[in-house]
Parts: structure tokens; C-alpha cells; sequence
């Protein structure tokens, strides 16, 4: 019988290398706002339509390596999926680095943003499925507090390293380059997910002795009952939390200098001041994911994320409110937002469709916010008031998503369970939920 404090420990350090996938991503988005927004943009003689183009870009190709990497993952295994898309990012990012043209720079946004999607999804099923029952939710709310480590190490270099122009460019996108090297480098030593490879051979023997089950392992049963309404809920859910929490992250520097004429520098050290507070309540957050509690953390949380948003939408965009929109929503996306929507993707979907499911809610989620920042500066400076407006209704809609319809739907375990015995089952005393769906 394995020890279960080294089993304890295999599963944290499957959960930091596959969190990572977070940390690259975050990292990645503030990396190329802040870059792309700010340092390289007059030295490259970027306008706001090309900054938008590009921002855009890397959001909506995030999105396109969602969607298909998540597929493979759950086609051919976790680990070939994220071995190739690191390297992959790595290439963007050293692409963004020596970027002297606009060309480059496209190059780079559309590399990392196809690597990261196609990584996410798989990375996260990874976490999961090698956590211990009672700590999945932990693991996979994790790779949120390295989400917020990667925002927190862009803005520290951006605030503090005094290197302005495209020099303080090619150094954020040199930190991108460096720590994906080396989390490819440890990433080799993990083993593939045992829970997908169990899935795997149950699947295949299955279809060889043609056992009568649901299979849950083509994409299309995502578009049948029950799991069509967990694909619907969690893609609505994540799409509309989105587009105000992308919107700060890529556009946050721009907001700040040219709504409310404040400075690159000035922004970055005022957005770590709430970033301590996030970081202790997503502690608080690992504790209680698993456990009943967790919706009473998210109701408040969520009620901080609508609150910050009013304020632009009713003050307008003073320094004042912006900075609150940090604070306020920092504090409450540790308990809602993207760290309990990828609890949702894991608990919803069966295995040999969660890396599936989990990439295509991130590529309609992403690719809506990505042809949303097409517009952004352009409609945020044109139309101020409505653009706020807007955002604070999204914000409350995914509230009401999460709020009332996701505590309604099934996990997906008890769908699972007639798998491990069909065998010894009889097709017609089964219920119909889980007789075999033929498509």
C-alpha cells in the first residue's frame, strides 16, 4: 500500500509543474499589456488600432490551442499535449523578445496564445486527476495562486527593474522565456495522468468486448444531456467573468494612462498593493473548496467582483475607481471567477472528455474577450460610460450563472460509476442515464 504522505507529496508536485500552465498564462497576458501597451509601443510606432490587433490576437489564438488542445489531451494523454505546447511558448516568447517589427510581434501573440490554450486545459485535468479525493478542488484552485504569482512577478519587474522603452520589453518577455525553459525541463519527470490511462484502457475494452455503456469519450456526447448543460453553464459562466477580468489584465495599463492619465510605473505598484490580500484569501480559498462551504465563499465572492465593477460604470474611470476595480475584484476572484470555474471543469465533465470540455469553454470564453479587445481602446475611449457599463453587466450575469444554475447540475462521478461495472451489469435493468447513447 503506498505511503500516504509521499503519494500527498507526488500530487503537490504534479500540481505545481501542471499549475504552471496558469502562471504562464497570466504572466503571458500581463506581460504583452503592459510590453505591448506601453514599452514597446512608441518605440515601435504601434497605434491603438495595432495595439488592439494584437492583443487581440494572442486572446483569440489562446482560444484555437484550447479548443484542440484540450482534445488531444483527452486523445492521446496530459503529458504529450503540455510537453509540446511549452516548447511551443517558448518559441513565442523568445519571438516576442528580439521582436524589432510589428511582424515579429504578431508571431509571438499568436505562438504563446495557441500554447498556453492547448496547455491549460490539459494541465489542470492533470492536477486533478492525480490529486487525492478529498484534494482535487485544492489542486486545481492552486494553479489560481500561480495565476496570481505570475501577475505578481511581471508587475515587481515592471515596477521596479527602472528600464524603460523596448529594453524594459525584451526583459518581461525574457522572464517568460526563462521560466518556461525550466518548468519544460521538470515537467520530463512527471508520469501521465493514471486516472485518464485507466480511462483509456476501460474505453478500449469496452470497445473490443462491446460492452454496453456510455462511453463518454466522443466529443459529441458533450452536446447530449446531462453534460451539455454543464458545457453551456461553465462556458457562459467563465465567458462573461471574462471579459472584465481580461479587459484588466491586457488593457489595465492602457486604462490607466490614457482614461485616467496615470503612469506605467505608478500602475504596477498600485495593482500589488491588493495582490497580499488576494494571495491570503486564496489560501483561505484551498481550505474550503472541498467542502459544502465553498458556496457560501463564492456568493461573497462574487458580490465583491459586481460591487468593484459598479464603480467605473457609475463613477467613471477616476483613479479612484480603478484602483478599486484592482482591490475590490482581486480580492473577490480568489473565491469566484477562474479558480472555482476550473473546479466546475474537473468535478462536471467525465475524464475522457474534461480536458475536451474544459478547452472548449476556455476558447469561447477567450475567444470572446479576444475579438472584444479588437475594440477595446478605440471603444473605451470613445464611449467611456457604456464600456463600464457593459462590463458591469457581464460580471453580474456570470454571478446569477454561478449563484443559481451550477449548484444545480450533476458531478460527474456518479456518471462514471456504471463504467466500472458493465461488465456484470444488465443493459436493461440500468437506468436511463446510463444506457448507451447512439449517435
Amino acid at each position: 500500500m503506498p505511503d500516504p504522505k509521499t503519494t500527498l507529496s507526488g500530487s503537490w508536485k504534479t500540481a505545481i509543474l501542471a499549475g504552471m500552465a496558469s502562471y504562464l498564462d497570466a504572466a503571458a497576458l500581463v506581460t504583452s499589456g503592459i510590453a505591448i501597451g506601453g514599452y514597446y509601443a512608441a518605440p515601435l510606432q504601434l497605434s491603438t488600432g495595432a495595439i488592439g490587433s494584437l492583443l487581440g490576437l494572442q486572446t483569440l489564438a489562446f482560444a484555437v490551442g484550447a479548443l484542440f488542445g484540450g482534445r488531444l489531451g483527452d486523445r492521446f494523454g496530459r503529458r504529450t499535449v503540455f510537453t509540446y505546447s511549452l516548447v511551443l511558448y517558448a518559441i513565442g516568447a523568445l519571438l516576442l523578445l528580439v521582436a524589432a517589427s510589428p511582424s515579429l510581434l504578431y508571431s509571438g501573440v499568436m505562438a504563446t496564445g495557441l500554447a498556453i490554450g492547448a496547455d491549460l486545459p490539459v494541465s489542470l485535468a492533470l492536477a486533478n486527476e492525480e490529486a487525492p479525493p478529498d484534494k482535487k478542488g485544492t489542486m486545481v484552485v492552486f494553479s489560481g495562486m500561480l495565476w496570481l504569482a505570475g501577475i505578481v512577478s511581471v508587475l515587481v519587474l515592471s515596477s521596479f527593474m527602472g528600464v524603460q522603452g523596448v529594453l524594459g520589453g525584451r526583459v518581461l518577455f525574457g522572464h517568460l522565456l526563462v521560466v518556461a525553459a525550466v518548468v519544460l525541463l521538470l515537467r520530463l519527470t512527471l508520469r501521465e495522468s493514471a486516472e485518464w490511462t485507466a480511462a483509456r484502457r476501460a474505453s478500449e475494452a469496452r470497445a473490443a468486448t462491446g460492452a454496453e455503456s456510455i462511453e463518454f469519450t466522443r466529443a459529441r456526447d458533450l452536446f447530449r444531456a446531462p453534460t451539455v448543460y454543464a458545457l453551456l453553464a461553465t462556458g457562459l459562466y467563465y465567458a462573461t467573468w471574462n471579459l472584465g477580468a481580461n479587459t484588466l489584465g491586457q488593457f489595465g495599463t492602457f486604462l490607466w494612462t490614457a482614461l485616467a492619465k496615470g503612469e506605467v510605473a505608478q500602475f504596477s505598484q498600485l495593482t500589488l498593493l491588493g495582490l497580499p490580500v488576494g494571495f491570503v484569501a486564496g489560501l483561505v480559498f484551498m481550505r474550503v473548496v472541498d467542502r459544502p462551504a465553498r458556496h457560501v465563499w463564492f456568493a461573497a465572492g462574487s458580490a465583491l467582483i459586481v460591487l468593484a465593477w459598479a464603480l467605473p460604470a457609475l463613477l467613471g474611470p477616476t483613479r479612484f475607481a480603478l484602483v478599486a476595480v484592482m482591490l475590490i475584484s482581486g480580492l473577490g476572484n480568489a473565491f469566484a471567477g477562474e479558480s472555482v470555474y476550473k473546479v466546475w471543469s474537473q468535478e462536471l465533465f467525465p475524464t475522457l472528455l474534461r480536458a475536451t470540455a474544459g478547452g472548449m469553454t476556455m476558447a469561447f470564453a477567450r475567444a470572446l474577450a479576444g475579438l472584444a479587445a479588437l475594440g477595446t481602446p478605440a471603444f473605451a475611449v470613445g464611449h467611456t460610460r457604456l464600456f463600464f457599463g457593459l462590463l458591469f453587466g457581464c460580471v453580474l450575469v456570470a454571478a446569477l450563472i454561478g449563484l443559481v444554475w451550477i449548484p444545480r447540475l450533476p458531478k460527474a462521478s456518479p456518471l462514471e460509476q456504471p463504467q466500472a461495472h458493465a461488465a456484470s451489469s444488465d443493459a436493461t435493468t440500468a437506468p436511463a442515464m446510463t444506457r448507451k447513447v447512439s449517435l
